[in-house]
This record gives structure tokens, C-alpha cells and sequence, in this order.
């Protein structure tokens, strides 16, 4: 059996505008002290590997986990985050504007819809899901670490995980900075262990309080 932990990054160091693919932008002060706590969360679990996307903010979270494992730092560029066009650098909103259309739009089955410049569900989903295979495939048996960003972990889950797809965008529940989905691959068939989980060293660091704002279009 394989077993990836599908992470999110750490809090950006503008947590409060929309970043995609455009934006490069790294951690925060807190976001680095939780991607030392997650690290020594880690450890104890043995992975195999670590592999994050190429940008910097999730670079900056799985080179102290992978330190902390003794591993290499692995990256898989495609899973870079979703690109957002005319949304990058914008204040975040999810009472208005393009982004809760599209979560509107993806979710009653309109997975090719985007907004100005922005990559659809669809998009996404096809760059996203090859890569997180190749991953799979890469390390088969292993326990492997995968940080990436909270629109891809969630195109991922809900398009792998039996029971569950685009119309449960809001169901499926918010993609917090540095929570932890447990995925197994059993021959061709992928299970979920615990979702959306921020370990409780993260977790302590803002007592409880999830960091950044809403569930960012990118982040």
C-alpha cells in the first residue's frame, strides 16, 4: 500500500489577497514557525519521501519537513497552484466577486467555466491529477509527503476519492493552511484515512484558529 499525506502549505506572508500561480509569494513569520512544527510532526510518521510543488511558499514548507525526515526535497512543478488571472492580488472575498460564482458554477456542473485568465476546474484537474500519479507511481509502497495548495489538494481528493466530486466543493469542508489528508492506494483504488487534519503542533500555534482568511481561490 502507498500512502501520501496531501499537505497544504504554510500561511503566505500576504494571507489576506488571492495568490495563483502568478504569484510567487513566500511564508509569513507564523508560516514558517508552522512548517518547523509540522516537520517535527512528521518525523515520528517515517515517510519515504517529500515532494512539493516548485513555489516558494511550498518549497519553504516541505524543506524543513524533509530536513527533518533526513530526505531529499523532491519537487513536481505541475502541481503548482491553480492560475487565477485577473484574481491575483486581489483582496479576498468569498461574499462576492468571481471566485464563490466559480465554486457556484463548478459545483451545479459547470467544470469548464473560469473567470478572466483563470484556469478551469476541468484545467486544473487535468495538469494536476497526471502529476500527483507520477508521484504515486514514483514512490508505490512508499509514505510520502506531498505539499502543494489548497485548490489542487481539493481538486485532487475530489476527483480521486470514491464518493466524492466537484458538487461537494463546500461540503468537502476548507483547505486550511498546513492540514493533512491521509490517501491510500490499495492496487487502483484510493481510500482516505483522515482529512483536512492540521496537526496539533500547527494547530497550537493560534490556538486552534485556522490561519489566513476563508478558503483562498490559491494559496
Amino acid at each position: 500500500m502507498t500512502t501520501i499525506w496531501l499537505t497544504r502549505h504554510a500561511e503566505t506572508a500576504l494571507p489576506t489577497v488571492f495568490h495563483g500561480a502568478e504569484s510567487d509569494v513566500g511564508l509569513s513569520d507564523l508560516g514558517r514557525r508552522q512548517a518547523d512544527a509540522a516537520a517535527d510532526w512528521f518525523r515520528p510518521l517515517r515517510p519515504t519521501a517529500v515532494v512539493s510543488s516548485a513555489m516558494l511558499r511550498a518549497t519553504a514548507t516541505a524543506g524543513p519537513i524533509a530536513a527533518a525526515c533526513g530526505l531529499p526535497h523532491l519537487v513536481e512543478p505541475d502541481l503548482h497552484e491553480r492560475r487565477v488571472g485577473s484574481l491575483s492580488g486581489m483582496a479576498f472575498s468569498m461574499d462576492a466577486g468571481p471566485w464563490p460564482e466559480t465554486i457556484a458554477r463548478w459545483a451545479a456542473g459547470e467544470t469548464a467555466y473560469s473567470s478572466h485568465g483563470a484556469e478551469s476546474f476541468d484545467a486544473i484537474r487535468g495538469r494536476v491529477l497526471p502529476a500527483f500519479l507520477r508521484v504515486a507511481e514514483r514512490h508505490a509502497g512508499g509514505r510520502v509527503v506531498v505539499v502543494a495548495h489548497g485548490v489542487v489538494c481539493k481538486v485532487l481528493m475530489l476527483s480521486l476519492l470514491p464518493g466524492w466530486g466537484v458538487a461537494d466543493w463546500v461540503r468537502f469542508g476548507r483547505v486550511a493552511n498546513l492540514s493533512v489528508s491521509e490517501l491510500h492506494l490499495d492496487g487502483a483504488t484510493w481510500a482516505a484515512g483522515e482529512l483536512l487534519r492540521v496537526p496539533p503542533p500547527v494547530d497550537e500555534l493560534t490556538a486552534g484558529e485556522p490561519t489566513g482568511t476563508g478558503e483562498k481561490s490559491s494559496g
